[in-house]
């Protein structure tokens, strides 16, 4: 944007000298015509004077154009406008990967858990189990639920909200988990992912956990696959500081992993996780 301000600013001074330069031809012949039409009106022969009025006028005729130096000459408005918006649209068409428009997968939803209207939203319900048709893909003990979206190449990446809560866990699992009974959430069981537990502990699910060193409380966590190269990358997405890595050889579909965790009658953990979502 500084560029093309410098740009149109040489630009626009250029056409302005030239309008100057323009001016000071005019405002020269203007003065000659006077000094002859002055010479003129010495002369005693009002007819002689009246010829050479006529012959000055034809002298300069052509030569005296409008040239107006306005507030348009300069494209300031361009320059005015939501400028953060102009840049992010600019920055977002480079951005690689672009953050990935995710929704949860209602047939993988544990029945206790509750999904927004347009699936980015889960919280746990303390309300009996809803009544939802039973299905080999839906989890029937661990409170989780899917992306429905899978990933079995290319590089993605996205963000979960997950501010206010005392358990939470988010990752990734591979296409041919098990969703029925108690599970074990670590590689080895196609799990790759992180946990916030005993309200303010963070642990990668390794065998055994691995803690995480989080200095502040996490908000937001932003989640990087390289499918190709086998990293997992888990971030704090509010300084994009580095939590922890996974580094598998991936084969298969991999799919969005999620779990916001049991309520209490206490009123901890109510919150929902919530996918983050990119609107231009």
């Amino acid at each position: 944007m500084l560029e093309e301000l410098e740009t149109d600013t040489a630009r626009t001074l250029s056409d302005i000298e030239d309008k100057i330069q323009r001016y000071s031809q005019q405002l020269h012949d203007v003065k000659e015509g006077i000094q002859i039409l002055q010479e003129l009106l010495s002369e005693s022969d009002q007819h002689g004077f009246l010829q050479g009025v006529a012959l000055t006028s034809e002298r300069i005729k052509g030569k005296i154009h409008e040239t107006n130096l306005t507030y348009e000459d300069f494209p300031t408005s361009k320059y005015m406008g939501p400028l953060q918006y102009t840049i992010w649209k600019s920055l977002f068409q480079d951005i690689s990967p672009v953050p990935a428009g995710l929704t949860l997968d209602p047939i993988t939803a544990h029945q206790r858990l509750i999904l927004s209207d347009d699936c980015t939203i889960v919280a746990y319900g303390n309300l009996h189990p809803q009544p939802l048709q039973d299905s080999p893909r839906r989890f029937d003990v661990e409170v989780s639920v899917l992306g429905s979206q899978g990933f079995d190449s290319g590089v993605h990446y996205w963000e979960v909200t997950v501010c206010e809560k005392t358990q939470w866990m988010i990752g990734l699992a591979h296409e041919a988990v098990s969703h029925k009974g108690s599970i074990q959430i670590q590689p080895a069981r196609g799990f790759y992912c992180i946990v916030m537990h005993d309200g303010n502990q963070y642990s990668a699910c390794t065998e055994p956990w691995t803690r995480l060193n989080v200095k502040t409380k996490l908000e937001k966590v932003g989640v990087y696959l390289d499918h190709p190269k086998g990293l997992l990358v888990f971030y704090n997405a509010d300084d994009m500081s580095w939590l922890y890595t996974y580094r598998e050889k991936f084969s298969g579909k991999l799919y969005p992993y999620f779990s916001p965790g049991q309520s209490h009658a206490n009123g901890k953990n109510v919150q929902p996780l919530r996918i983050n979502t990119v609107r231009l």
